[in-house]
């Protein structure tokens, strides 16, 4: 009876389908004919649901078996029945109104029969003994609900809750029995979509909402809607990680969705860049229908080793607006591996260990390596939640911040056995080319060196000492194992700080790359003393073989390595023979050829440095030779880095009181060189020269100076708005945030074009630099011993010529003219170079 039915059913909503092109409001006779059809089938469920509550009055739940063919019937009537309501619009086009009432009475007596149905077969019970029949008749009940909710999504929110809750019950009620043969992929891809749906949804109705006043929101139709949905959308959130939770072992193939739907819903949200700002009450019950339930999702995924595999995967990339959520994604995981067993540990931690498992990366390896991706989140910056403090209130902190607390948190609680991994990764992060990647594994080093042994940290910061030695000319993996040990040295005992000193003993030239990066603040005071005197010693010893050798280009390199670390005790030694030394080789600087030879470039820029330390105890004389030279070579090209310094060395003269009989040599040129750095079209060496200037305009007494670089209106204007922080241009959020995009970019393909560089620095050796500089001879041959001391005298004449020359033209026009009897020696010196090339010619 019930499968007749269902046939005439089918007859009527094919003869609808027939009958409805002709419908109109003139057309009585098919308008009358359509409406008595849609009569008959609302009479025909209205006749289904009859049966239902007939089945449901017995007081003994019947057998799955004995009514099968109900359930089986009513779900294909319900099916159709619901998908012709859907389509209603489209299959009765502007015509819907003539027959609405039916419809709406059609839909309601389908709701109805559902609402029975489900109720019937709630009752039934099946054991661990039931048949095949009656286990697939379970299975099928499932998956024909399942379609019906794909169906009813846009109708009823209610109903589809309704029906999801049905189905989720049903199939952990029958688990054991069903579990085998279900569509898990289907159902767990449903629900995944759903809560997108319900999510977009949500969002689409908040924008909309919060343009009405807060105290006229709770009343508006929107607000409500907008409840409704966020309701729907924690529901399949929850229902998402109870299904998970109970099916687990059946959706290992279907953990990279549940990976994606993670990454879509974290970036929808704060502090993600793309996420909308809203009012406080609609985010907070945002956060309550999505946020929350992910962290319930992930604890049950990270246990699983396809959902690992899929998010330690190596070499993948995401989206710009999933990159932070990945990196928060990793970070959450960190924590929660704390209460996971072991077998979960290894998964995580370890990496692929053997080359037929899924290569996949070390947990802490892919932080670093995500955390290096968000560069736009760390530019802009986005703020998190900081970790909770006694007595004091949550604030927010830097992406930075936030993914070092936990990373710290997570070594506390590592077990040792992992403690190689992490030495490992930490060692990759460091020697990566992005600074703050590698800034953020040296806070995270540091933090393990103090949580741990004394002699971990000593034993840790050997190794680092070694690499430092080792590391071959300027490279980024130099700068960075540089500033990790001159932090880690802060960590070591004073028993310790000695046996580093007598590890790598400053005394010894090649041990001198290894001192330029410690802070002497940072050692015992037995430990200080020794590294000063020892620095110093072997500074004037290599500066005495200098001269000695004639001041040839080729023993520079070695001079350049004791002054960088001259440069680190400079600040706390300030003995007369450091200060004999300045004096020396400021005597020695020539423009032009400090010009001609990058490596003279070099020591220039770490005499600049050694000097703006040691500025105090300068004599004004070699004061004024430093501002002579500066400003030959500023007035040429010159490189930045020597710009630079020569700014710091600007900005440390504030603190100089030019005796008055100097005054007229120096001060006119500080204003002179001021006010050309102050001109500069680079906007990196513009910005120094105003924190320069700042700097020196703040500490001078000669405020002459001042207002003589200034005489310029236009640099007078940049340096007023640069002291009163005026911004002249307010850049939109929209714009910026485009900016970043780009020069995040151009700053990645740098950082790739660095490492995959087949040589570790992309700067040449001063020693190499020194040999291109000079011209390669027509063939190779070898000079006699004679020969290169006929070069080194020459060399050390045409030096000297050309100080006196750079001395002279700097005192041009000053009240202290040469001495009446240079004029005389350079007839002299004139007449001695005709005697020898005369000489030269008689041979």
């Amino acid at each position: 009876m019930i499968i007749y039915a269902v046939g005439m059913f089918d007859s009527l909503m094919k003869e609808i389908l027939n009958q409805v092109g002709g419908l109109s409001s003139q057309n009585t006779e098919l308008r009358a004919l359509l409406r008595n059809i849609l009569q008959a089938t609302v009479q025909i469920i209205e006749a289904m649901s009859a049966c239902v509550r007939h089945v449901c009055s017995f007081e003994e739940a019947p057998a799955l078996d004995a009514i099968w063919s109900l359930p089986s019937c009513i779900l294909k009537v319900l099916r159709d029945t619901f998908q012709h309501c859907k389509e209603s619009e489209v299959v009765y086009c502007g015509r819907l109104s003539l027959v609405a009432d039916l419809l709406q009475a059609l839909f309601k007596e389908a709701y109805s029969l559902q609402k029975g149905l489900m109720e019937l077969l709630d009752r039934i019970s099946l054991d661990s003994s039931a048949s095949e029949e009656e286990v697939s008749d379970v299975v099928t009940v499932i998956h024909s609900l399942l379609d019906i909710c794909s169906v009813i999504s846009d109708l009823d929110i209610a109903l589809h809750a309704n029906t999801w809750k049905f189905i989720i019950k049903q199939s952990v009620k029958y688990q054991s029995l069903v579990e085998e043969h279900l569509r898990h992929g289907d159902i767990s891809s449903s629900l995944c979509d759903n809560l997108l749906s319900s999510l977009h949804s949500s969002l689409e109705l908040a924008e909309q909402i919060k343009q009405v006043r807060l105290q006229e929101m709770a009343q508006s139709p929107e607000y409500k809607l907008f409840q409704k949905t966020t309701k729907m959308c924690r529901f399949f959130a929850n229902t998402l990680v109870h299904y998970i939770k109970e099916f687990n072992s059946f959706l290992a193939k279907y953990c990279s969705r549940f990976h994606q739907l993670y990454l879509q819903i974290i970036s929808m949200f704060p502090p993600s860049l793309c996420a909308p700002t809203l009012p406080s009450p609609l985010s907070e019950e945002l956060n309550v229908a999505a946020l929350v339930p992910m962290e319930a999702l992930l604890s049950q995924l990270v246990p699983l080793r396809p959902f690992a595999e899929v998010v330690l995967r190596q070499d993948q990339r995401f989206s710009a607006e999933c990159e932070l959520s990945q990196c928060l994604l990793l970070v959450n995981a960190l924590g929660l591996l704390a209460s996971q067993p072991e077998e979960a540990l290894q998964l995580w931690y370890h990496g692929s260990q053997f080359s037929e498992e899924t290569p996949r990366l070390p947990l802490y390896q892919a932080v670093f390596n995500s955390f290096r991706r968000c560069c736009n989140e760390r530019w802009a910056p986005v703020l998190l939640p900081g970790v909770m403090m006694k007595g004091q209130a949550q604030g927010r902190v830097s992406l930075h911040q936030h993914v070092c607390v936990h990373l710290c948190a997570s070594v506390a609680a590592l077990p040792p056995t992992y403690f190689p991994m992490l030495e490992r990764c930490l060692m990759e992060a460091v020697l990566q080319a992005d600074t703050q990647t590698a800034l953020l594994a040296t806070d995270v080093w540091c933090f393990t060196a103090r949580y741990g042994t004394a002699e971990l940290c000593l034993h840790h910061v050997l190794l680092i000492a070694h690499l430092v030695k080792t590391c071959a000319g300027q490279c980024y993996q130099l700068s960075h194992l540089g500033l990790l040990l001159r932090r880690m040295v802060f960590l070591m005992t004073p028993h310790h700080q000695m046996e580093l000193v007598e590890r790598f003993p400053p005394s010894q030239v090649e041990n001198l790359p290894v001192w330029r990066h410690v802070l002497l603040r940072a050692l015992s005071h037995d430990a200080r003393l020794r590294v000063e005197t020892d620095i110093v010693t072997l500074t004037q010893k290599t500066l005495t073989d200098w001269q000695n050798g004639g001041y040839t280009l080729g023993q520079v390199d070695k001079l350049n390595m004791a002054l960088m670390s001259l440069l680190v005790v400079a600040g706390g030694e300030s003995s007369p023979s450091v200060m004999r030394m300045v004096t020396q080789l400021w005597l020695r600087m020539c423009p032009n050829q400090v010009q001609t030879h990058p490596i003279l470039q070099c020591t220039l820029r770490l005499l600049l440095s050694i000097s703006a330390v040691v500025v105090k105890n300068i004599e004004p004389r070699v004061v004024h030779q430093a501002l002579v030279c500066v400003g030959a070579l500023v007035s040429q090209t010159c490189p930045d880095e020597v710009v630079l310094a020569a700014l710091e060395f600007l900005a440390s003269l504030g603190k100089v009181f030019v005796t008055h009989d100097s005054q007229n040599q120096v001060l006119p040129r500080l204003s002179i060189l001021f006010g050309a750095l102050l001109a500069e079209r680079s906007w990196l060496l513009h910005q120094h020269a105003l924190e320069a200037f700042a700097h020196f305009a703040e500490i001078t007494n000669h405020e002459e100076v001042i207002s003589q670089s200034l005489s310029v209106e236009e640099i007078k204007t940049k340096v007023v708005n640069y002291l009163s922080k005026t911004i002249n241009v307010q850049e939109a959020a929209e714009t910026r945030l485009e900016r970043l995009k780009l020069e995040t970019a151009i700053i990645e393909q740098h950082g790739e074009r660095l490492e995959a560089s087949k040589e570790t620095a992309p700067y040449r050796s001063a020693a190499e630099a020194t040999a291109d500089s000079e011209p390669s001879p027509k063939r190779a041959r070898q000079e006699t011993g004679a020969e290169e001391e006929y070069r080194r005298y020459v060399q050390t004449a045409e030096s000297a010529l050309k100080a006196l020359q750079a001395l002279t033209e700097g005192n041009a026009g000053t009240v202290a003219p040469p001495p009446q009897w240079l004029g005389s020696r350079l007839q002299e010196l004139q007449t001695l170079i005709t005697q020898i090339n005369t000489a030269q010619h008689a041979t």
